[in-house]
């Protein structure tokens, strides 16, 4: 493809402006169109330089040179969303989760084979500095058998963000916190350590009773399926801002932890025969006014679909990537359905 990769982008909430950004931002990517159920008004939209749909459908017969469309829309609509892109034979990146359940998951991975066209399944934490430095220690085996690995993470989601009318809270469209906020931390942990399994938690629902249908505190534990155990802590309810997003791995030959708001600063690094490095910058957070969420890294997003679809790299999370960060988190949440059964 020696010509830009021309995109469109469907969603236009606070992640649907971010990609239509990075992607203006591209000198080696052209942002054809945007589609969104509200009006270009009440979206804060000024300019009317780029076509606006009210649907995908209109989107997609209007624009047949199109090659990318970037999902954005509430969790409850990326699969549907996805498999008529696909249907359309476009390329599709699809914000975080792919897909609310396992079976919707797999039917994205079966449609993208079927029609040759590539998913994007959008997890950029993958970039910060810290997770690729993880990365980079444990493939190359720095600190042994992983025996312990601890992820905490407590932020904020209020009624500022629960808001009366909008799709988060929701169990068809939200899905729950996990899903929401914390299915980049659920992806760190699998791209890192694989799968897990022998999964056991406890859950509770304090301060969001009156705005969600699900937990806002969350305890987990479970073993890595290649060795080791792991534990998740996690909770919405922290006042008025993000506390910590943080991670321990106690291995065989050294103790690590990155830690911060964000999981941007390196805390601890004890390796045997290993100096603690000095980190690039991260990014930082996306900002949504009363609330803020993980580093902004969508940049090096569309940039890994540019190069992908160019030639010159490979799909930095693929759709079977994608597809097993929703099927842990659905076995996770099978457990919460368990106790809460068991509670009544």
């Amino acid at each position: 493809m020696s010509n830009r990769v021309k995109f469109a982008v469907v969603g236009l909430g606070h992640i649907g402006k971010r990609h239509a950004y990075e992607i203006s931002q591209n000198d080696n990517a052209k942002l054809v169109a945007l589609c969104d159920i509200l009006d270009p008004q009440e979206l804060g939209l000024t300019s009317d330089e780029v076509p606006f749909y009210r649907s995908l459908s209109d989107l997609l017969a209007a624009h047949p040179d199109i090659d990318v469309i970037n999902i954005c829309t509430p969790n409850g609509l990326h699969a549907s969303q996805t498999l008529e892109a696909l249907e359309a034979q476009k390329h599709v990146v699809v914000e975080k989760p792919m897909a609310l359940n396992k079976q919707d998951a797999e039917s994205v991975i079966l449609k993208a084979l079927q029609v040759s066209r590539k998913v994007f399944a959008v997890m950029q934490n993958r970039y910060s500095p810290s997770v690729k430095w993880l990365k980079q220690i444990i493939a190359e085996k720095r600190l042994g058998r992983i025996f312990m690995v601890q992820m905490n993470c407590f932020w904020n989601r209020d009624d500022r963000y629960y808001k009366a009318g909008g799709w988060h809270g929701s169990p068809d469209m939200d899905g729950g916190v996990l899903f929401t906020q914390f299915s980049h931390f659920i992806d760190i942990l699998y791209w890192l350590f694989g799968d897990i399994c022998n999964i056991k938690g406890n859950f509770g629902n304090f301060a969001h009773q009156h705005s969600t249908s699900f937990e806002d505190v969350g305890s987990i534990i479970f073993d890595f399926v290649n060795g080791g155990m792991g534990s998740i802590n996690y909770s919405t309810t922290v006042w008025d801002k993000n506390l910590e997003s943080s991670i321990t791995i106690i291995g065989e030959k050294g103790s690590v932890k990155i830690a911060g708001q964000y999981m941007d600063k390196l805390a601890v690094c004890h390796i045997e025969g290993y100096d603690m490095p000095e980190l690039e910058a991260i990014n930082p957070p996306n900002d949504y006014g009363s609330y803020k969420g993980s580093a902004s890294n969508h940049c090096h997003v569309i940039d890994n679909v540019v190069q992908t679809l160019n030639g010159s790299t490979k799909v930095a999370t693929n759709a079977f990537e994608g597809m097993k960060v929703v099927d842990i988190i659905e076995r996770i949440y099978r457990v919460r359905g368990a106790s809460e059964s068991v509670n009544r």
